[in-house]
């Protein structure tokens, strides 16, 4: 590895540590945060999710202009000062509901612009064939500072109560670390500009994974804490540490994910992730048919953290698009645009759901879910990759059987 390289390797490492860390303290507060200090309820946070993804669904516009003008890595370097300027507002200027929501929304847009942008850049510091090793590694980053957000989470609420003041005021000074990082990575930044958009049809599977991701990801995001804070009363302290042990997971397998990716291919990891989540969504519908009293909110723990374990896998759609990209330059226009797809779906559902939620039960919640997964099986089960191009002096290998 270049010198070059190996040192924006480490700087990228870096500010993975520091962005999963502002995230991990984001995703283990929200929910309290909204139902204690806001008063939400089902439908109400259901409703929340309009203005909280509709920065993923613009994430096309704002990502692939900041790309344009700035390259990767300068622009997830703005996108982390927007967050921590989100995640300021949130601590000081968030008395009411509609001031809240406005910063929350400040704070997804840094998020969402990054997540369109990381996926590139991991795959320009990665070797060719070792595509999911590499965003494997930063991936387990990314749980390493979830682990830590998740861990400051429980210390702060253990030693002084739940302050959410201080939460966010940490989340945005570990933001800062992370545009710090981001900033001075050299790797990507010479070369023409990426194109704007691409829309080809070559990458049809990719754009329906991107939305049933999409679907997938806020059901669990929104209800799936939410099951937990609304119907069993479980405090912010207990969040942060199934966060805790989510990330702590993560850390170990997201690199060894990669590796099985690159091993197995594409098409066999998210088949199982979907068959995973199927189970996952029967445990949440019907728990308390299938556990003894005693054990339900145990099964909806371990369910809560093998779904956080299994959000490592969504790298597979990186690598997948790098493998069937027509042109090199398609890859981070085309991960915004799946990305935008992936909004539009999870505008609407959480509203959809939060209706279901407040007058059929949140049962069925699960069970559109595990529906949903059903689909994304069968879309799954079409995923093709071509035969990779052997490297000189190497004989090529069999390509895998579909079925």
């Amino acid at each position: 590895m270049p010198d070059q390289t190996r040192l924006d390797f480490r700087r990228m490492l870096l500010a993975s540590v520091a962005f999963g860390a502002t995230a991990g303290i984001f995703n283990a507060t929200l929910g309290n945060y909204l139902h204690e200090v806001h008063a939400f309820d089902a439908e109400a946070r259901g409703w929340l999710e309009l203005p909280r993804e509709l920065p993923g669904f613009l994430v096309l516009l704002t990502a692939g202009l900041l790309a344009a003008r700035y390259r990767e890595a300068r622009a997830m370097s703005t996108a982390m000062l927007v967050t921590a300027a989100g995640a300021v507002g949130l601590a000081l200027f968030a008395p009411t509901v509609p001031l809240a929501v406005l910063w929350i929304f400040v704070w997804s847009s840094g998020d969402h612009m990054n997540f369109a942008l990381e996926g590139p850049l991991g795959l320009k510091l990665a070797k060719h064939g070792g595509e999911g090793r590499r965003l494997g590694q930063f991936g387990g980053a990314k749980n390493l500072g979830g682990l830590l957000g998740a861990g400051a989470v429980f210390g702060i609420a253990r030693l002084v109560g739940d302050d959410y003041r201080l939460f966010y005021f940490a989340a945005a000074a570990l933001a800062l670390v992370a545009a710090y990082h981001f900033f001075r990575i050299e790797t990507g930044r010479r070369g023409g500009p990426p194109r704007r958009f691409v829309w080809r049809r070559e990458y049809h599977l990719f754009y329906a994974i991107s939305a049933l991701f999409g679907i997938r990801k806020q059901i669990f995001y929104v209800f799936g804490t939410w099951v937990l804070v609304d119907i069993h009363r479980v405090p912010v302290a207990t969040i942060a540490t199934l966060m805790f042990l989510g990330a702590g997971l993560g850390v170990i397998l997201r690199p060894l994910l990669g590796d099985v990716i690159d091993w197995l291919g594409e098409r066999v990891v998210l088949v199982a992730d979907e068959v995973l989540l199927l189970l996952i969504c029967l445990v949440y519908a019907f728990a308390d048919r299938l556990f003894a009293p005693g054990a339900v909110l145990w099964a909806l723990y371990v369910a809560y953290v093998l779904d956080q374990t299994l959000f490592a896998l969504r790298v597979a759609r990186t690598t997948y698009l790098k493998k069937i990209a027509v042109d090199p330059a398609d890859i981070t226009p085309t991960m915004s645009l799946g990305i935008t797809i992936d909004h539009a779906v999870a505008m609407s559902l959480p509203v959809f759901s939060g209706w279901l939620w407040a007058h059929v039960g949140f049962q069925w919640v699960f069970v559109l879910a595990a529906a949903i997964a059903l689909v994304g099986l069968v879309v799954c089960l079409r995923i093709r990759v071509p035969a990779p191009v052997p490297a000189a002096g190497r004989s090529p290998q069999p390509a895998a059987p579909s079925a």
